[in-house]
């Protein structure tokens, strides 16, 4: 590995996260900048291992899907740090918090008045075919009215250094517990750097939604019974299930270890006896949370969970039915909603967006799909889309035929210059797209993660940076400059 030479970094075609010009940090990264650049190539290389190594040892991995088999892989981690300034933080702080708000009312509303659809703020339509709206979730009322407990809004910044938000994830996102591990490994290698004092922390999240889930308890008085319901050992994040389960000292629970009695209320299976349950932060879909009222074959879930959330014997994080705002249809009409609960404009902007189910919209799309990035409404992890530069004719000829088919499940978005930021490539220290995703809870008020998880296209040009399709990713520093 190559020493690493800022003047030679080339920075110039996109925003670049840590540089503004070749050999120029920006203020909050100059102190980075300097370090790296101090740094033999044996320095390099030795706090790299150092980082693979670390890894390892703590058992960081994910899980890909492949060819009908499943791989535990080490997760890919970058030791160069994105770094944001904490003044930049600050108002995107609190553009997070007025939308995660926001889409709470608007999720509560859609189960009860619908005011916004009698309005005609948002089309009946949207409603009508959302896959995620769940019927059964109408006049339920949750603790303090909060739906989306946790979300997980990702963020991507233009050419211009603009910050907008991509998409928003409601129903069971995932990824802060790799967040907190690329602190811990980055605490490791890079331990100089953290002597200032100016890298604000995240070490209290877990802390934080234990208190979240604790507050939604149905038993305020009580000590409260917390558990983590996870699908089980063959899931993707069953690591950040396990991790968190274990940071927050809660019981790690599958469907078969809970029972609902006849008094509606969850207990928990223990050597013991049954041990009642009062929150139930779930990793599970809606679909497989409740045979009795969804899917009759899971059994990942616990039959009876819907009655005992229903008469208010047990909360559930996120709530079932959340996920009607996690659709890439519905996150068009997000500044819209906005305006229309709080009666504010955005702090955070959308990126602008085409629906297909509008006919307009949908005859520039399909003349434009060389240009654009087409989603479908209810996909995650990148999977389904198209990026119209970079398919070939036959590819947008077919996505062309998949909107004609099914207008609404459709939006589409200009391609983004997405920002980057120095990784370490064999080669030296070349320049990789990154987003970011923080996290957002929601109890009896909202916290921001202090930055959130950053991941980044290892391939050199891609823009795709989901782990399961070769991204990785690396810690985010919010930092506080001189003058804050």
């Amino acid at each position: 590995m190559s020493l690493i030479d800022w003047q030679s970094y080339r920075c110039t075609d996109f925003y670049d996260e840590l540089l503004a010009a070749p050999g120029r940090p920006r203020p909050a990264a100059r102190e980075l900048c300097d370090i790296l650049a101090g740094f033999s190539p044996q320095d390099l290389a030795e706090r790299k291992a150092a980082a693979e190594i670390a890894i390892q040892t703590m058992g960081i991995t994910f899980t890909v899907y492949s060819e009908g088999s499943m791989i535990d892989r080490a997760w890919p981690f970058d030791i160069v740090p994105r770094i944001i300034p904490a003044d930049e933080w600050r108002r995107t702080e609190a553009g997070l918090k007025q939308r995660v708000e926001a889409l709470n009312l608007f999720i509560d509303d859609l189960y009860h008045d619908q005011r916004i659809i009698k309005d005609k703020v948002v089309p009946a339509e949207v409603l009508a075919q959302s896959v995620n709206f769940r019927p059964q979730c109408r006049g339920i009322d949750p603790p303090h009215h909060v739906w989306a407990h946790i979300c997980g809004s990702d963020l991507v910044r233009d050419g211009d250094g603009t910050l907008y938000v991509l998409e928003d994830n409601l129903r069971v996102p995932s990824g802060v517990s790799y967040m907190l591990e690329n602190r811990n490994v980055t605490k490791r290698v890079l331990p100089e750097v953290f002597a200032t004092g100016r890298i604000l922390p995240v070490d209290d999240y877990c802390a934080q939604l234990y208190d979240m889930l604790a507050s939604l308890s149905p038993r305020p008085h009580d000590e409260p019974q917390v558990v983590v319901l996870t699908p089980g050992i063959y899931n993707s994040a069953y690591y950040e299930h396990a991790y968190l389960a274990q940071q927050m000292g809660v019981e790690l629970v599958q469907g078969s270890d809970l029972v609902v009695d006849d008094d509606d209320i969850v207990y928990m299976r223990t050597i013991e006896g049954l041990t009642r349950v009062d929150v139930i932060y779930r990793r599970i879909d809606d679909l497989f949370l409740d045979p009795e009222v969804f899917n009759p074959d899971s059994t990942l879930g616990v039959a009876g969970l819907m009655r005992a959330w229903r008469s208010g014997k047990v909360a559930l994080a996120n709530a079932p039915g959340a996920g009607v705002a996690d659709d890439k249809v519905v996150y068009a009409f997000v500044p819209k909603i906005i305006k229309y609960y709080l009666d504010q404009e955005p702090i955070l902007p959308n990126v602008p967006s085409y629906l297909c189910m509008f006919d307009e919209d949908r005859r520039y799309v399909l003349e434009h799909l060389d240009e654009l990035v087409v989603k479908p409404a209810n996909e995650s992890g990148g999977y389904g889309m198209l990026i119209g530069p970079r398919a070939t004719p036959s590819q947008r000829a077919e996505f062309a035929e998949r909107i004609k088919a099914d207008p609404r499940n459709y939006m589409a978005q200009p391609t983004l210059d997405l920002s980057t930021a120095p990784t370490l490539c064999d080669g030296g220290t070349e320049a990789r797209h990154v987003d970011l995703r923080p996290f957002i809870l929601s109890g009896t008020d909202i916290q921001v993660t202090t930055g959130g998880l950053t991941r980044v296209a290892l391939v050199k040009d891609s823009l795709v940076v989901n782990s399961s399709q070769g991204g990785g990713s690396k810690d985010t520093w919010i930092v506080e400059t001189d003058g804050e």
